[in-house]
């Protein structure tokens, strides 16, 4: 008889153990609040040319002295002014020459013709147009700069491309 009573509390004992506690209840989730997405801005086209960040941006070629071939630092900008003509075939531009104040109002006069039609000639090789782009020399009589240094000459051996 003991052997039947100590078989009964073991097989008590491990069904005890076997089975599982009662679980509490669980809190619910709290309820997920959807807040709709902000509706996209609407896309606004920005104009390259008006982007002071883009390469259009800039519009003076400078020139060294008594030189009227754009250098290879300007040539990206002629380039990209010329593919933005070829892609804009209603846009023209009006190249103007200048240069600085040392010279003859004659040979300025050249000079600054010549300086233009070479940024002409770059932005017809660049897709542009012969018929969007029309060329004017102002030789020394619009300078940017009117101090009389070299630093100040610098800037107006220039040509300006201007859209119209």
């Amino acid at each position: 008889m003991n052997k039947i009573l100590i078989s009964i509390v073991l097989a008590n004992l491990l069904v005890a153990c076997a089975s599982e506690k009662p679980k509490e209840p669980e809190a619910a989730p709290a309820p997920v609040v959807e807040t709709p997405a902000p509706a996209p801005a609407p896309a606004v086209a920005v104009d390259p040319l008006n982007d002071p960040t883009s390469i259009l941006a800039k519009r003076s070629v400078y020139f060294p002295f008594d030189v009227s071939a754009v250098q290879a630092d300007d040539k990206p900008i002629v380039e990209a002014h010329g593919k933005y003509l070829s892609e804009h075939p209603d846009r023209k531009v009006r190249v103007e020459g200048n240069c600085d104040e040392r010279g003859s109002n004659e040979y300025n006069l050249a000079l600054g013709q010549r300086r233009a039609d070479s940024v002409k000639q770059m932005l017809i090789l660049s897709g542009a147009k012969a018929s969007q782009i029309e060329t004017v020399s102002y030789g020394e009589e619009k300078p940017v700069c009117t101090e009389h240094d070299e630093a100040c000459w610098k800037q107006n051996r220039r040509s300006d491309i201007k859209y119209q």
